[in-house]
């Protein structure tokens, strides 16, 4: 049995090769700042690339909400995250949130959000870091940083353009406004959008299918994916030709072609 690691303010269980993060501070709306979810998140994803037993990581939320993102009172307190003059404060984010962005950018396996209720700020900007976003009916989405005179300091600006481009993204973030799960699906920003009670199975469902392929193909194959935008073709061609002598040497090409082979050999 694959152990998970001890977190304190998430839950983290593992189930076919699934492994599903709980953000579990739902009296704070699940903050990402004023608790231990930081560290929380970062320790998952340095686990989830270490451990070969997991193939798809699923993150949600406890309670009503996705994530609050920050924490508005330590945020009026000048406090925790937010104290200190610039230098200092600026230290605190790159030693602080900015863990996150830069730990799930480098995880290795496919990431699905299950986004249970509001995903607001920070708590926006850590679903669209995902993969894929499955949402509940009741989730709402908001990039509110200007609303309360501040900018997306962990890199929200960086990851919803690239998700929905730069003129949809720039107005979510300049407005500030927050919009419903069905609006977020128009926009491409969810995947799907489905009942409260049928979320988890939703979103289990597209991680259960993509767990049951090849494990090494399938982090290669991620790889390929966050590294095709940023190269060119010749490029990305000659590390896809690297990519795929590894795959034909691996026992599990084989097994998969033997399995294809003996399912045509029925029909």
């Amino acid at each position: 049995m694959t152990n998970v690691p001890k977190l304190t303010d998430a839950l983290l269980t593992m189930e076919n090769r699934v492994a599903t993060l709980t953000l579990n501070r739902h009296d704070l709306r699940n903050a990402l700042t004023g608790s231990h979810l930081i560290d929380d998140i970062v320790t998952t994803a340095e686990w989830v690339n270490q451990c070969d037993d997991v193939s798809v990581l699923v993150i949600t939320g406890a309670g009503s909400a996705f994530s609050a993102g920050g924490n508005i009172r330590d945020m009026a307190n000048r406090s925790g995250d937010f104290a200190g003059d610039v230098a200092e404060c600026a230290d605190r984010y790159r030693k602080g949130i900015q863990r996150i962005p830069l730990a799930l950018q480098n995880v290795e396996v496919p990431i699905i959000a299950a986004v249970n209720g509001p995903a607001i700020g920070a708590g926006f900007d850590l679903a669209n870091m995902a993969d894929i976003r499955i949402a509940s009916e009741s989730a709402k989405f908001g990039e509110t940083f200007l609303n309360l005179g501040i900018i997306p300091g962990d890199g929200g600006a960086w990851f919803m353009q690239r998700l929905i481009g730069y003129q949809r993204a720039f107005e979510l973030t300049l407005t500030g406004r927050v919009i419903d799960a069905a609006e977020a699906k128009d926009l491409g920003i969810v995947l799907e959008v489905v009942p409260a009670d049928e979320l988890m199975n939703a979103a289990n469902a597209i991680a259960s299918r993509m767990a049951s392929q090849p494990p090494k193909a399938t982090r290669l194959t991620k790889r390929l994916m966050k590294m095709a935008p940023r190269m060119e073709l010749k490029d990305f061609l000659d590390v896809c030709a690297n990519f795929q002598g590894m795959c034909h040497n691996e026992p599990e090409h084989l097994e998969a072609v033997n399995k294809m082979l003996e399912a045509m050999s029925k029909k």
